[in-house]
């Protein structure tokens, strides 16, 4: 029958995928025009500052008499228009993109974050990884972009890695990593914690970024007759390469950097496909000591970065109330399976 050949059902699709397309053209057109009318409003509120809060409250009233039907004119955000006008102006909707995310979405940056450039770094990951509003709060309180971007990160991917390959490990790369989801107590062991990241592989995928496919917990190698295991390996999809990572619940030593090394050769000669990338690893530690950890890598072969992690009972105090516990983040995860 016609319905359910496979032409039929190609062309149903077709036609599906390029309604779906234009309706989302469509809507961020519309909210396009949205951001540059809140633009043109809070550039006039600027251009009337002189006034106070009197001329913001006047003009929330006159607003809601004349668009009884429409939100958005409260004294509340009728601030954020103008805090808006004062980070973009109209021409910039165009230049970013700012249309593609939710008004909600920019009130939180608008709220938590400083400059431009880390304004529009968040609005690219949210587009990116599909974040509620809630996510991306939770993102910027983690204070992601100081440190997947800002961070002065430790590694050899510099003089390891090709040209195309190094700034897209790096650009993946944090320093510290955030484990909050552990429910941490001072007895733990390297394999406790561990067992913690297995158990909760969705909050780890999620900290460790885009492309992550769990690979296999203490992963099995044979070299030359003797058994070696690697505390997490993982395929990332995106940089087309193996990671490897070694977890050290005290302060780096020397010695990880040439383990690590010996792990990445054995699995570029018996897992890496011919056209993966060269594998990378990466060794987390309660503290990286910087210096030792520079020394160690500079004459290794192979390309390793260093990172702290750090547990809920390692935050600032500020941060570790910022954010939320590990049976609401469990939550979330529930809710969005």
């Amino acid at each position: 029958m016609l319905t359910t050949s496979n032409e039929y059902l190609q062309a149903v699709q077709e036609i599906n995928n390029y309604v779906n397309q234009a309706k989302y053209r469509a809507s961020v057109s519309v909210n396009s025009e949205i951001m540059k009318t809140n633009i043109f409003i809070g550039n006039v509120i600027i251009c009337n500052s002189e006034w106070g809060n009197k001329f913001v409250d006047n003009l929330s009233k006159d607003m809601k008499m004349a668009f009884p039907n429409a939100k958005g004119y409260s004294v509340r955000n009728l601030k954020y228009m103008k805090k808006f006008a004062q980070i973009f102006t109209e021409d910039d909707v165009d230049k970013y993109g700012l249309g593609r995310i939710t008004w909600s979405h920019h009130q939180v940056l608008m709220s938590k974050v400083s400059t431009q450039e880390e304004y529009v770094w968040y609005l690219e990951k949210t587009l990116e990884h599909n974040w509620s509003v809630d996510d991306l709060s939770s993102q910027v309180k983690s204070q992601l972009y100081e440190r997947q971007v800002v961070a002065n990160k430790i590694s050899n991917f510099e003089k390891r890695l090709p040209a195309e390959q190094k700034d897209n490990v790096l650009n993946t790369m944090k320093d510290p990593y955030m484990f909050d989801f552990i429910n941490y107590t001072e007895d733990m062991l390297e394999t406790d914690i561990e067992n913690e990241l297995v158990r909760n592989v969705t909050s780890l995928l999620m900290e460790l970024g885009t492309g992550f496919a769990f690979m296999g917990q203490q992963y099995y190698l044979e070299v030359g007759g003797k058994d070696f295991y690697i505390d997490l390996l993982f395929y990332n999809t995106k940089l087309k390469c193996y990671v490897a990572i070694d977890l050290k619940t005290g302060e780096f030593k020397p010695e990880q950097a040439g383990k690590m090394n010996f792990y990445l050769s054995a699995l570029d000669d018996l897992v890496k496909a011919p056209d993966d990338n060269p594998s990378v690893g990466l060794i987390l530690c309660r503290d990286e000591n910087r210096t030792i950890a520079e020394y160690a890598l500079r004459d290794m072969s192979k390309p390793i970065g260093v990172s702290e992690y750090h547990l809920c009972t390692d935050l600032p105090l500020d941060l570790k109330n910022a954010l939320p516990d590990p049976e609401e983040i469990r939550t979330r995860i529930d809710m969005k399976k």
